[in-house]
């Protein structure tokens, strides 16, 4: 049996990894699109190095579009075998891939109008929220924690990562011949406490451990002050400036954290009375299936519930879905806080905001999370002057923040302890993936000093026999 790491490998979106056993199987670990890269250099989503049809089966960590954004394009290109996953990630899938066949498609055509004013031909978006729809046919679900019979020879079990609502570790089990082999592939890992979600979970013994390193060198400050300082930048941008703060926040996981904070702020009377927006059809679909998954639900959440049964909804709340409504939010000059379904800014309606709003000293733009090389949010949290959006240079003038506590991937010291769970003298050796060069070697020299051995990071398209 070999393993083939192909996306993720030494940067963080685009996940796949291809698993080949001596029986001919060929299953892939995630399926995510590389993000940041624009549709001019989109060659590393389209051009595969294996053929989409032969693929048998896609075991899917988490609904992220980094790691599941891929699966109608496979569609598109013959894949026609089964994607396993649990549940919630089955449903939140329902929603995120159709939405990212509407960005593809609008992407597409404000791409094509630039290449018509040049004199070059139209390109066809990578795939269609059709496609996206059929390939929801072929998605199994299954919960925690419950061992899933693929074939006589594969089996699994998701156990909880508390990185979004459904995140998982896929545990694997191959037989050949007379011997069973086990791989433990992470996902992306959560921290150990999550305003929503139950904690990371530990996982069965394995051979062989694939696993992230997206914070394999940086430590998140506390939890408690990440709440103040979101309270803080609201008061500062939108009662003493008198702005709009602008919170580009992924839709499935930290956009409800974030409103689930503002809900309690509004509460007890601390939020100020100004309007706050969810500007994102998928958030507001999202929110819909969180309120149908409460089983994912930590106990401070369920206790919250028993006073307010919506968590995720308050007075001064409003959720958008028509686009008019959100063209509207650009005309008004009020006070106003506008979260966005883009974490790392690069899709929907976040760039038109920032584009109106990023050059105007009374506004703040609040980033919530991890932002890889190359993506505009990237530019923009490090510090760019001037920053380019639809291909128009703008003057970045609008305050910059960041809080790196509301992120939904654990940090080197929180990584390590979900990996404490294994015994390393059982592990035969350890991949990392997802997480930039530089992160993964600090965050392998971290390892090996606490007892892993053979840990190894992965060059794009590397090899591995796996006995």
């Amino acid at each position: 049996m070999k393993i083939t790491f192909i996306g993720a490998v030494q940067q963080v979106t685009g996940s796949k990894h291809l698993i080949e056993t001596e029986a001919g199987k060929k299953i892939l670990l995630d399926c995510g699109i590389f993000q940041g890269k624009g549709l001019e250099t989109d060659a590393m989503n389209r051009d595969l190095p294996f053929n989409p049809g032969a693929i048998d089966h896609i075991l899917l960590t988490h609904a992220h579009i980094d790691h599941s954004g891929l699966i109608p394009y496979m569609y598109h290109r013959g894949f026609r075998g089964s994607v396993v996953c649990t549940n919630a990630t089955r449903d939140l899938c329902s929603i995120m891939l159709a939405d990212s066949g509407h960005i593809q498609e609008s992407d597409t055509r404000t791409f094509n109008k630039k290449r018509a004013r040049k004199g070059k031909p139209a390109v066809e978006p990578l795939y269609t929220p059709e496609d996206a729809r059929k390939s929801l046919e072929l998605f199994i679900g299954v919960g925690y924690d419950r061992k899933f019979k693929i074939d006589e020879n594969l089996s699994l079990k998701f156990t909880n990562t508390g990185h979004m609502l459904g995140s998982a570790a896929v545990n694997l089990s191959v037989k050949e011949g007379d011997k069973t082999i086990r791989i433990a592939y992470t996902g992306d890992i959560g921290r150990p406490y999550n305003r929503i979600l139950n904690p990371p979970a530990p996982f069965p013994q394995a051979d062989y451990l694939i696993t992230e390193s997206t914070y394999g060198n940086r430590l998140h400050p506390p939890l408690d002050n990440a709440e103040d300082e979101l309270l803080r930048i609201v008061k500062e941008t939108c009662v003493v400036k008198k702005g709009k703060l602008i919170i580009p926040s992924f839709a499935i996981g930290r956009t409800q954290e974030l409103v689930l904070v503002l809900n309690n702020y509004f509460n007890e009377g601390k939020l100020p009375r100004i309007p706050i927006f969810v500007d994102s059809p998928l958030a507001v679909n999202a929110t819909d299936i969180f309120r149908l998954h409460t089983e994912c639900f930590n106990q401070d959440v369920l206790d919250v519930m028993e006073n307010d049964p919506d968590p995720f909804g308050f007075g001064s709340l409003h959720y958008i879905r028509k686009t008019s409504e959100s063209k509207s939010l650009n005309s008004s000059d009020a006070p106003m806080v506008i979260i966005f379904a883009s974490g790392m800014m690069e899709a929907g309606r976040v760039k038109h905001h920032l584009a109106n709003n990023i050059s105007n000293s009374r506004n703040t733009v609040l980033a919530v999370g991890y932002c890889a090389e190359g993506t505009l949010g990237n530019r923009i949290v490090r510090g760019d002057k001037e920053v380019s959006i639809f291909g128009n240079v703008y003057t970045v003038k609008a305050d910059i923040e960041s809080i790196e506590a509301f992120s939904g991937h654990g940090d080197y010291q929180e990584m390590a302890r979900f990996l404490e769970f294994q015994d390393n003298d059982l592990l035969k050796q350890v991949f990392l993936v997802h997480g930039e060069a530089a992160a993964a070697l600090t965050y392998r020299d971290y390892l090996e000093n606490r007892g892993f051995q053979n840990v190894t990071i992965p060059f794009p398209g590397q090899e591995y026999q796996l006995t």
